[in-house]
């Protein structure tokens, strides 16, 4: 944000901006796409408050925060001074109440006409929440300006995906390019990518799965260059797609398969990684570790392939020789 006192001003900071990347603490390394540029009239600001909500799975309410500590990031927040931040949580039967509402109000100190705006923005923002299946709603800041007014001068929500295809407004509003694109390509095949800093591939059936391999290869001195489930329904055209995906990361010098074999078969995912590694043109080394349903099968097809991929005979053995592979030992 920057405040201007011209036209001259605005058009100058639009153009050092537009098309640039914008690196903030809620970022990676390599920031957001600017696009586009609002511009509003200032307000005369006597305090910033903040007011959000989240999907508490603890719980499993719907939680409302408010804080007296508005305009920052609120992870910041809550990591140094956690006591600012005051919670609400919704029953799902009742829904929403007035009367939370001015407890909040209280809590950040409001009086008089400001517990009243304060209720009103709190019950449509909870309103918004549930008619609109969301996972996050904010206003940071939510002001109160010299005249002892609110005002919510900045807002974001985050839509639930699951529930997309019941709500055609959020899905007109999706910005694709402020999404990484490898992601977006992974979600048309139904595959779950996300994108990191390291330097290994990952190719996982299997959340938990993946999650432990990236922990196993961190453990043996690696750094994974993904978070990618290719899930319980894997198939030839799914892994060759996965192992496109994890290529287009400059940064991919070795790639680590683990399947386990439960509802898929090894043998099937083995026809996979041999299709995809002869379509794709793999230039890096494939550690590939098979247990489970038709794990030997599998094992069989990938030493008769010919191709220059490295079995592994356990998570452990699959970890050190993927991370031994990227240090060219």
């Amino acid at each position: 944000m920057k405040v201007v006192k011209s036209k001259e001003d605005i058009r100058a900071f639009a153009e050092h901006w537009l098309g640039k990347r914008l690196v903030t603490y809620q970022t990676d390394a390599n920031g957001q796409p600017v696009n586009q540029i609002l511009v509003e009239a200032a307000t005369d600001i006597d305090k910033e408050l903040y007011l959000g909500a989240v999907v508490d799975r603890s719980s499993r309410r719907v939680v409302f925060m408010a804080s007296t500590e508005g305009g920052v990031e609120i992870e910041k927040v809550a990591e140094e001074t956690p006591h600012l931040i005051h919670k609400i949580a919704i029953d799902p039967l009742a829904g929403p109440m007035p009367y939370q509402g001015r407890e909040l109000a209280f809590k950040l100190g409001l009086e008089g006409k400001q517990v009243q705006q304060f209720t009103k923005i709190f019950m449509g923002l909870a309103t918004i929440f549930l008619e609109r299946d969301l996972a996050l709603i904010e206003i940071n800041p939510l002001v109160i300006t010299k005249q002892g007014d609110l005002i919510c001068l900045d807002g974001k929500l985050g839509a639930d995906g699951n529930a997309l295809f019941r709500q055609p407004d959020l899905r007109e509003m999706r910005d694709q390019s402020q999404e990484d694109p490898r992601e977006a390509q992974a979600a048309q095949w139904e595959l779950n990518y996300v994108a990191l800093d390291g330097n290994i591939g990952c190719m996982v059936n299997g959340a938990g799965l993946a999650m432990g391999t990236m922990d196993i290869v961190k453990l043996h001195g690696g750094e994974p260059a993904n978070f990618l489930d290719v899930g319980g329904g894997a198939t030839k055209e799914r892994v060759t797609e996965a192992f496109k995906i994890i290529l287009s990361d400059d940064n991919v010098k070795a790639v680590l398969v683990n399947i386990f074999g439960g509802i898929v078969r090894c043998d099937l995912i083995a026809d996979g990684i041999i299709g995809a590694v002869a379509e794709v043109g793999v230039n890096v080394p494939v550690v590939v570790r098979l247990e489970g349903n038709n794990a030997e099968l599998g094992a069989k097809k990938l030493a008769d392939s010919g191709l220059n991929i490295i079995a592994a005979k356990s998570l452990t053995d699959a970890a050190q020789q993927v991370v031994a592979a990227v240090e060219g030992k």
